[in-house]
């Protein structure tokens, strides 16, 4: 009986181990930077925002606050939002990561970790940037948009990506 389940358990037990070991690899990351403020990634990112936003009319300045490891966006004339570790979507990223290693294929299973992890990364910023310009523009839409919206944005990326690597990639058989 232990025998039907054999590839089930596989692929669970696969993505545990790998989830696992990305999880805590990202622990010690974050541990290592934990004087330092707001981790290099994170701060990267914040970057990233406030140069897409000044470049689309959303003058931004950042403001660093180590003591809380946070950074602030400042647009136009508010604080908007602020960057803390939970806002790089690695936690996201790694969930995917361990999910499509989980049915591994091959070499193609490489290639659609790193497309994947590029568009889940735009998509990121996209959403950040979503975020402050509600956040200064129509800010009585700012905690339905923080709470339901961008998450849904980054979490539905992921669900069809998800989707497209099971139904085109990983239960497609190699003769077909």
């Amino acid at each position: 009986m232990l025998k039907d389940f054999k590839p089930v358990l596989s692929i669970l037990l696969r993505f545990i181990i790998i989830y696992l070991v990305l999880l805590f690899g990202y622990q010690f990351f974050l541990n290592s930077f934990e004087k330092e403020g707001l981790d290099p990634f994170s701060r990267m990112i914040a970057e990233q925002v406030r140069h897409i936003q000044n470049s689309i009319g959303y003058p931004t300045q950042l403001y660093n606050d180590v003591k809380d490891q946070q950074v602030w966006f400042y647009v136009k004339t508010g604080y908007a939002t602020r960057m803390v570790e939970g806002c790089n979507a690695i936690s996201v990223m790694i969930l995917f990561v361990a999910f499509v290693f989980a049915f591994y294929k091959g070499k193609k299973t490489f290639l659609f970790v790193l497309v994947g992890l590029v568009l889940l990364y735009v998509m990121n910023l996209l959403r950040i940037v979503g975020l402050n310009i509600v956040m200064t523009d129509h800010k009585q839409y700012g905690k339905i948009s923080h709470d339901f919206i961008f998450p849904a944005v980054i979490y539905g990326t992921v669900v069809v990506l998800w989707l497209i690597w099971i139904k085109f990639f990983a239960l497609k058989h190699e003769n077909s």
